[in-house]
């Protein structure tokens, strides 16, 4: 973080902002490029539709690099849930199949799945949590010779728990077994990288830790199991050659791009493509180091306030988000002292949950945490 970078984000000039993992505000190179495709559509109308398609490319390939992908491995969505329904509905399950994940995922990872227990006959199976953590060897424990899918969320919205993903996924990848993750709360955040986590697919919309605008999502699914998840919502650009308008075969695009059945979100996809491009040009792995450190300072801050820090605080385990609570006061109480003072957190489960991205200071933790009551 340095003030060049803080200046991107006009935010900072009335509020510590430190709700990330809810909504998070656009930085004027996000909003720049949105408004210039506006801009561009009121004035032009279509004229610079090839141009509009060479964003959509680049971003794509600004996608695929950002977590160590093939360009062709990633598509463009409508948000987390449509991705991760796109892999749920596309596998061909049999009864008695079974998915393993947790029981604190976030709904748009649970309903997808859930959908199929009574129209599939397939099973979920749930580990649990425990004082915040989702152990990794609990939730493997629970896999058997029925299990098609693992699923499971880098970063706990309620906790802030960073599961080990190559761990899980390398397990999956030697059963043959489909590992989807649920990204949106890390990536931007925190580095991932699609081979070295052994992750088969993975959703992430763009409003969260993407510092991205709502509406526009990304779908990364791996060569090695495309075949396996076939198009459940198909349209005109599903296809190969959709500009050949009348010559009607349905043969799916090479990878994760037969999902994207028609028009995109433009504007959405020009603000995301703006945001990675800033990602990339900082570093991921700087970013990730920046924010870990800084979230440690965060927790170290209210413990020594005498708040109990919910997220788990071992090697690995971190995330940019800290989750606390206090015996006497609650979640929601604390939430609108802080809003009072222009500082924005959020209450979810029962724990004040506290998201700070790379532009956020030790300063801004400081006056958060003395804004607090004993």
């Amino acid at each position: 973080m340095n003030q060049t970078i803080r200046a991107l984000f006009p935010v900072t000039e009335e509020y510590v902002y430190m709700n990330h993992a809810a909504v998070a505000p656009l930085s004027t190179r996000v909003r720049d490029g949105m408004v210039a495709l506006v801009d561009d559509v009121t004035r032009n109308g279509s004229v610079n539709y090839e141009e509009w398609c060479q964003t959509y490319e680049r971003t794509r390939e600004s996608a695929a690099r950002l977590v160590n992908a093939r360009a062709h491995e990633i598509a463009f969505m409508r948000n987390t849930s449509d991705a991760l329904s796109a892999v749920a509905n596309g596998i061909d399950w049999r009864e008695g199949d079974n998915v393993v994940t947790c029981n604190v995922e976030f709904p748009a990872n649970v309903y997808p799945w859930m959908r199929l227990l009574e129209e599939r006959g397939i099973a979920m199976k749930f580990a649990e949590e425990h004082s915040g953590r989702v152990d990794a060897g609990e939730l493997l424990s629970k896999v058997d010779d029925r299990t098609r899918v693992v699923t499971i969320s880098w970063v706990q919205f309620s906790s802030g728990f960073r599961s080990d993903l190559a761990r899980i996924g390398k397990f999956c990848r030697d059963r043959d077994i489909i590992f989807v993750v649920d990204a949106i709360q890390g990536l931007g955040g925190l580095k991932l990288d699609v081979d070295r986590d052994y992750v088969d697919a993975f959703a992430a919309d763009a409003h969260k830790y993407l510092l991205g605008p709502e509406g526009i999502a990304l779908l990364y699914v791996s060569d090695r199991v495309i075949d396996r998840i076939k198009p459940t919502v198909v349209g005109w650009t599903s296809v190969n050659n959709y500009e050949q308008y009348l010559d009607y075969r349905l043969d799916y695009r090479e990878g994760a791009g037969r999902f994207e059945c028609g028009t995109f979100n433009s504007a959405g996809v020009y603000g995301l493509g703006a945001g990675i491009e800033l990602f990339l040009e900082v570093g991921p792995e700087t970013i990730e180091s920046y924010l870990l450190e800084l979230s440690s300072y965060l927790a170290e801050r209210l413990t020594s306030k005498g708040y109990e820090v919910v997220s788990p605080r071992g090697a690995g385990e971190q995330s940019a988000i800290v989750t606390c609570k206090h015996d006497r006061h609650t979640p929601r109480d604390l939430y609108y002292r802080l809003r009072a003072k222009n500082i924005l957190t959020a209450p979810r489960v029962n724990r004040l949950r506290i998201s700070p991205h790379f532009y956020n200071t030790r300063e801004e933790v400081d006056a958060l945490v003395d804004a607090l009551p004993d």
